[in-house]
């Protein structure tokens, strides 16, 4: 199965790998008690890109992601366990550290936002929409942050989720 979301460049880039074409990983982390995302880009310099017109912050504008190593595990293959998955920051900044701290003492969650840039394309991302996730756990250390992400908890989910009401679905009139 394809993956609809991945740009027809983006998949190019995959499947031939062109010299001189890089693709560039970035992670946003938000949350309530954030006065600004947490933007990283697994890089060693900084990048300025513009974020999709849906973003939940800055739509369409060219924002700075900061140059990080950083790293995904991908879930293990279980079918009684929820996939999460679990990402690593290498040589985190105070400002972060203080940050998550902030966000980790708080009832809101954190939410991480996945989106890949081509580095000869950086007018928007290459996946749309880009991959959103809620952080369940994080740990930070003064040289490491990890944290696990889901896309939620899918078993507590109201089933059916829409509720059928007579103003929605006015043929249940008798």
């Amino acid at each position: 199965m394809t993956d609809t979301s991945l740009s027809a460049a983006i998949k190019e880039a995959y499947a031939t790998a062109p010299q001189g074409e890089v693709i560039l990983h970035t992670l946003e982390f938000r949350h309530a008690n954030f006065t600004s995302p947490i933007r990283v880009v697994r890089d060693f310099n900084d990048l300025t890109a513009t974020l999709e017109a849906s973003a939940p912050l800055n739509p369409g504008a060219a924002v700075t992601f900061v140059g990080f190593n950083f790293e995904f595990q991908l879930p293990e293959v279980q079918h009684s366990a929820v996939p999460e998955i679990i990402i690593s920051i290498d040589n985190v900044s105070p400002e972060i550290e203080q940050n998550l701290a902030l966000a980790v003492a708080s009832p809101f969650p954190i939410y991480v936002t996945y989106r890949p840039f081509l580095s000869t394309d950086l007018t928007s991302p290459q996946m749309n929409p880009p991959l959103t996730l809620t952080v369940t756990h994080i740990e930070a250390t003064d040289f490491r942050v990890t944290a696990r992400a889901t896309y939620g908890d899918m078993s507590n989910r109201q089933f059916p989720n829409k509720d059928y009401t007579v103003a929605g679905f006015p043929g249940l009139v008798r």
